[in-house]
């Protein structure tokens, strides 16, 4: 169906409060104070709890991540209107409107949430006052606080792709549903390929599991380096998770076919979790730089002020490439091929199949590539260029020796996960050669997550020490 023949709605108009003309300075001035009230006194808060060790409570804790939820709920809102009552421009695009509705959204939850687990901390406080420390340990407030995040992205997203449905189905043939080729193999090795992946799919789970649990039962991994390792596989088994528990089922039933929310869901979160992934090696690059570059300065740089920053950071700007592209896609038509030649729903196999114009969404694509992709990329080299500069100021063969097998390691997973992505997004193959981009994504998808425990842990000295205490442990505890 052609453009033409649809009615397709732009932008909005928001009308806002309802004032007279001439009261209009008066309630600008009020709403300014109030909202400049709002962002200094919550940051005011939040520099106060960073700055004295005495509130590195779980109560303050929640508090300061309340106040940052304030400052951004607030701020998705009140500088909208407080322009709009200044220039009177009363008109919103679509996508700013739909972006706005899903940060008010999400920002809202979160506050619930976290009043509620504000609330469970001064119960176990005043209630189970000899419990306190043991129950709210360290661990059990950052999943309180991640969980409230991930149930609000959830939560925000489910009611952002309904309402982009129901816009969509006015006047307009709206694709209800995909068929997932998958992947291409002959039907005879189906059960082959199956449990191939399903071993490949444990492993990575149970793999970054074990990482996760080793860091955080042994006090002697708490650094920065452990902390965004651990991020690294919680990340890897969501990124997993995302596609191949639907990719098994399709194999295992024979069943192609997913629903349209199903499918852009699939794609938000494979970008959003794929984002975060760029960036986290990134990051762990910079540690590895400030460790082995600047050691004497590593404790004062690497704070814990600094690596929660960068992971917030991280998962911030994750979150915005994919919303940006989910909402440019909620905004394409799809007409009568609805056939997928891909494994899990691609953004690049999608906009191959809308019947829109897609220059925008592609335009799109090379510029958040270019700033989350290639920029991390080169910030990996830059970080591992100075770390080998480095060492070889100073050589020894033990010295190079180790940095070479630990820089190695890392730049040979580095490399196939760029390296894959850059080919697939910003090198995209003809129509004729989609089963090599297909292999090129379960590189990445699949093969990378699994190999990462083995390459960043496993063969870690410090790694494999904490698992021969826990090892240990489980022996003394089983007599």
């Amino acid at each position: 169906m052609s453009r033409e023949n649809q009615s397709s709605v732009s932008e909005f108009l928001l009308l806002g409060l309802p004032i007279r003309p001439e009261q209009q300075e008066v309630f600008f001035a009020l709403f300014l104070g109030m909202y400049l009230t709002t962002v200094l006194g919550n940051l005011l808060i939040i520099l106060l709890i960073r700055l004295d060790s005495h509130l590195h409570t779980p109560m303050y804790f929640f508090l300061s991540n309340l106040a940052f939820t304030d400052i951004s709920f607030s701020s998705v809102t009140v500088p909208k209107m407080l322009r709009n009552m200044q220039t009177q421009h009363l008109s919103i695009s679509y996508p700013g409107c739909i972006s706005q509705m899903y940060f008010y959204l999400l920002f809202g939850c979160v506050d619930n949430i976290l009043l509620a687990v504000m609330a469970y901390d001064r119960y176990v406080a005043i209630c189970h006052p000899l419990h306190y420390t043991t129950i709210m340990k360290e661990d059990l407030c950052v999943l309180l606080v991640a969980g409230s995040w991930i149930l609000s992205c959830g939560s925000a997203l489910l009611h952002t792709l309904l309402l982009t449905q129901v816009m969509r189905r006015e006047n307009q043939s709206s694709m209800s549903e995909f068929l997932l080729l998958g992947l291409p193999i002959r039907p005879e090795q189906q059960g082959v390929f199956f449990f191939l992946f399903l071993g490949m799919y444990l492993t990575t789970v149970l793999g970054n599991l074990l990482i996760i649990l080793l860091i955080r039962l042994d006090s002697h991994l708490h650094t920065p380096m452990y902390f965004f390792l651990s991020q690294l596989a919680f990340t890897d088994i969501c990124f997993s998770s995302v596609t191949v528990p639907k990719m098994l089922i399709n194999m295992h039933t024979q069943d192609q076919s997913i629903p349209y929310a199903g499918c852009v869901t699939q794609m938000y979160f494979f970008i959003f979790f794929g984002c975060i992934d760029n960036l986290l090696l990134t990051v762990m690059a910079y540690d590895r730089y400030v460790a082995i570059c600047h050691p004497l300065h590593y404790t004062t740089t690497m704070r814990e002020e600094l690596c929660i920053f960068l992971l917030a950071g991280s998962w911030f700007l994750s979150c915005a490439s994919a919303l940006s592209h989910t909402i440019l896609l909620a905004q394409l038509f799809f007409c009568a091929n609805n056939t997928i030649p891909h494994f899990f729903c691609d953004l690049a196999a999608l906009l191959k199949l809308s019947c829109s114009d897609t220059s925008l969404n592609e335009i799109f694509i090379f510029i958040v590539g270019g700033l989350i992709i290639i920029l991390s990329f080169i910030g990996v080299l830059v970080s591992y260029g100075c770390i080998g500069a480095t060492i070889l100021r100073f050589p020894s063969i033990k010295g190079i020796y180790k940095a070479l097998s630990t820089c190695g390691s890392h730049l040979s997973v580095v490399f196939l996960f760029y390296g894959t992505i850059m080919d697939l997004y910003f090198f995209p193959s003809s129509s004729n050669s989609n089963d090599k981009d297909i292999i090129a994504s379960v590189m990445y998808t699949v093969v990378t997550p699994m190999l990462n425990p083995f390459i960043y842990s496993l063969r870690n000295r410090d790694m494999k020490g904490a698992m021969g205490k826990l090892l240990r442990r489980e022996i003394l505890f089983s007599k």
